[in-house]
């Protein structure tokens, strides 16, 4: 199948599409005869639906159903069309400051494509992309240090994603234990630094030893090859499933049943999935 990016009339068809949902949501905005709801929004109001839709778009990728991306992608897109309008609406920016934007960051950081630059692999892409932005950003180029970068997937990236991005990094830069004996150290040290914290501590330092303890269960991740984020998803794909299981076994509100009931329906429930994927 040929890309529709690769033919002229293919492009053209592209943004007759965008120039459509661009003419959409502005209708929407429309001060007199647009939507109450879209007209409330604001560009904070409207941040749980991007990370929302972002989610959802990554389950439809999971999935494989093209259908189910191609939606996906496109409610993620409506969100960037919509931020872009209310922008517009405010008089900051619109959609082309946005799509001019990013364009002219692909030129920029990538002159091995788009200029005269010879690239002998991956690695070095990343150096140029690294050393290009921190000129765009009027900061010096500091290859060797890298709190700035751990400090930004902090800020950016949901909690256990950013510690395994950050874990990962911290080892590559050498801050590392000798072998995983070690890792496994820590975390019966952080395990009783936080039943001690529950049991005689404040809240405050409740969270900051659980955080610790969280933090080197993803190292302890990452020395055995596993995925925290993977394994958190699948855990909660199994109970989910497992609690279907028992909702349907019970025939009545969970809250009517006694705590032997609901274990016995729960202890079927695993029995029952677990045969299921042995079959």
């Amino acid at each position: 199948m040929v890309s529709s990016f690769a033919t002229e009339a293919g492009r053209a068809e592209i943004l007759s599409a965008l120039e459509r949902l661009v003419a959409v949501v502005a209708d929407l905005r429309h001060p007199e005869t647009g939507c109450p709801w879209d007209l409330e929004q604001t560009a904070e109001s409207l941040i749980p639906y991007v990370i929302e839709e972002a989610y959802e778009v990554v389950d439809a990728i999971h999935s494989g159903e093209a259908g189910a991306i191609a939606e996906e992608l496109g409610d993620l897109l409506l969100q960037v069309v919509l931020q872009a309008q209310v922008a517009s609406d405010a008089g900051e920016f619109d959609l082309a400051t946005v799509a001019n934007g990013i364009a002219d960051k692909l030129i920029r950081r990538h002159p091995h494509v788009f200029g005269d630059v010879t690239v002998a692999d991956t690695d070095e892409v990343h150096r140029n992309w690294d050393r290009i932005k921190a000129e765009e950003k009027g900061i010096p180029h500091e290859p060797d240090r890298l709190s700035p970068k751990l400090a930004k997937y902090n800020r950016t990236l949901p909690p256990l994603m950013a510690a395994s991005k950050i874990s990962v990094k911290a080892a590559k830069a050498g801050f590392e234990w000798d072998d995983v004996e070690g890792v496994w150290g820590k975390f019966h040290e952080e395990l009783e630094e936080f039943h001690q914290a529950v049991a005689h501590e404040p809240k405050e330092n409740q969270e900051a030893e659980l955080g610790d303890l969280l933090f080197t269960l993803v190292n302890l991740a990452r020395w055995h090859g596993l995925d925290p984020s993977a394994a958190l998803h699948g855990t909660n794909q199994r109970f989910i499933r497992r609690f279907e299981q028992v909702e349907a076994a019970a025939n009545k509100p969970l809250t009517d049943c006694s705590l032997v009931e609901l274990a016995a329906f729960w202890q079927q429930a695993k029995a029952d999935l677990a045969q299921e994927t042995d079959k």
